[in-house]
């Protein structure tokens, strides 16, 4: 596990997969400053942008399927040395990327106060309201984001995808502060930031005034952000090793392609709406245990996802070395891509594992203060160390299986393991019986290293070889 089998695939892996952890990473980091920001709003708005992020994050989640799609069949038709249809397999994606975003954003904004009381009421419930009904306009944006995505990563511009992410980032969190906490009331906030005055830092934002709007400001400024994002993304199609070698701007449509990226990418993006989902169901049972339990939830969860960017980021570049590899018909190399990928994977996230076993009472004080959900959070985030190990595994084999072609599989075992297993011992013993916190943190792990298992068996198997995209 140390140490490469095959260095220059393992080189290969790190080239491609650096960018997009590095971008991944940045956008749950500038997440988890968001959620510190709100955080200081209070309990309830915490759980509302949690709850109402979860909510928008569902639905936004089948363009990944499309995603995954463009990527798959760009890297393909890569390895094929077919550069041209590369760039179909991005006008294809756009295509479906706005035939999806246009009408979903629209009903997101359009019925969001009748869709969240289902999972939230009270005040957070209407803080909830707003929250998600603004920050639906993102889908359409973020779904043009994420073919972009897929396109760049397949053809191994993983770089621009770091570039965008960091930037967009950037700005949401700039936005961010200003529109929450308002001109008049920043250099206050600053003044005591966990015990150091940064005070100076709201001079950033003295060029005009920005309103306070509070959990509405933090929407508006994630739906400026995704805007920004797609803008960021044209810039780089007028690079010339982009626009000429992909024939990016002699729009084509492949009907053809489209029903093969169709074929991949229904099966994911379902899958995605449907798990999701699930963890919007989730966190309703662990917010019936109590607003606490899930403050503390949302604050591991946060922490969770930084800590998985990396095993994505790796998982992408095997995803994209797969399909390439499976292009030019070398089958071992594709083999060798997804053991180097595993091994990665597992050194990272195990050791960022082993910070969330031995540390926690350290990580953790610096989302809340307040002592009882410092306490939950604690036993969550060794759960989620623990987890790890498990989690690079069934991570990375997941992205593998979707670059060879197979989304169909991983999706019904997910969704399966998920709505079959986890959900319904979460809310029997969680909330049933009483059992508490421990209950749906209990599923969990056994959805993980359920998964883990089945997924590893899958590659094992073999039959992912002989998939024609």
């Amino acid at each position: 596990m140390l140490f490469p089998k095959n260095k220059e695939i393992s080189k290969e892996i790190i080239v491609l997969a650096v960018p997009v952890i590095i971008g991944n990473i940045s956008r749950v980091l500038m997440s988890l400053v968001d959620m510190a920001m709100v955080g200081r709003l209070g309990v309830e708005a915490l759980a509302a942008t949690g709850m109402g992020a979860l909510l928008v994050w569902s639905i936004i989640t089948f363009s990944l399927g499309l995603r995954t799609a463009t990527q798959t069949v760009a890297s393909r038709r890569l390895g094929q040395k077919k550069l041209n249809q590369c760039g179909t397999a991005m006008h294809n994606g756009m295509v479906m990327a706005l035939i999806y975003g246009i009408p979903v954003s629209a009903l997101g904004y359009l019925y969001a106060s009748t869709i969240v009381p289902f999972f939230l009421t009270g005040e957070a419930g209407a803080l909830c309201q707003e929250y998600t009904r603004i920050t639906s306009l993102s889908v359409l944006f973020t779904s043009i984001g994420f073919i972009f995505q897929g396109f760049f990563t397949g053809v191994e511009k993983t770089e621009y995808h770091m570039k965008v992410t960091v930037t967009s980032n950037t700005i949401n969190v700039y936005l961010n502060a200003g529109l929450i906490y308002g001109s008049e009331n920043l250099q206050r906030t600053f003044s005591n930031v966990y015990g150091y005055d940064l005070s100076w830092v709201s001079q950033l934002w003295g060029w005009t005034q920005f309103p306070e709007m509070g959990v509405s400001g933090a929407a508006t400024a994630t739906v400026i952000a995704s805007f920004w994002m797609v803008l960021h993304y044209c810039f780089y199609l007028f690079k010339g090793s982009i626009r000429k070698a992909f024939k990016v701007f002699q729009f084509s449509l492949d009907i053809k392609m489209i029903k093969k990226q169709l074929r991949l990418a229904v099966p994911m993006g379902v899958q995605e709406v449907i798990i999701t989902g699930g963890w919007a169901v989730f966190y309703k049972i662990v917010g019936m245990i109590g607003v606490i339990e899930l403050a503390a939830t949302e604050i591991v969860f946060q922490i969770m996802h930084a800590s998985i960017m990396p095993a994505i980021g790796v998982g992408q570049a095997c995803a994209t070395l797969v399909s390439k590899y499976m292009g030019e018909k070398k089958i071992v190399k594709a083999e060798k891509s997804i053991m180097e990928s595993v091994r990665w994977s597992e050194i990272i996230m195990g050791s960022i594992g082993l910070i969330f076993i031995f540390f926690p009472s350290v990580i953790i004080p610096v989302f809340t203060k307040d002592a009882n959900i410092i306490n939950i959070s604690i036993i969550g985030l060794r759960i989620i160390g623990f987890l790890q190990f498990f989690d690079a595994i069934g991570l990375t084999l997941w992205f593998a299986l979707t670059g060879a072609g197979n989304t169909l599989f991983p999706a019904v075992v997910e969704s399966t393991l998920l709505w079959v297993l986890a959900l319904p011992i979460s809310y029997v013993l969680g909330v049933k019986m009483g059992i508490g916190f421990w209950a749906p943190w209990s599923a969990l792990s056994m959805h993980i290293i359920l998964f883990t298992v089945i997924i590893t068996w899958k590659i094992k198997k073999g039959d992912w070889k002989e998939i024609e995209v």
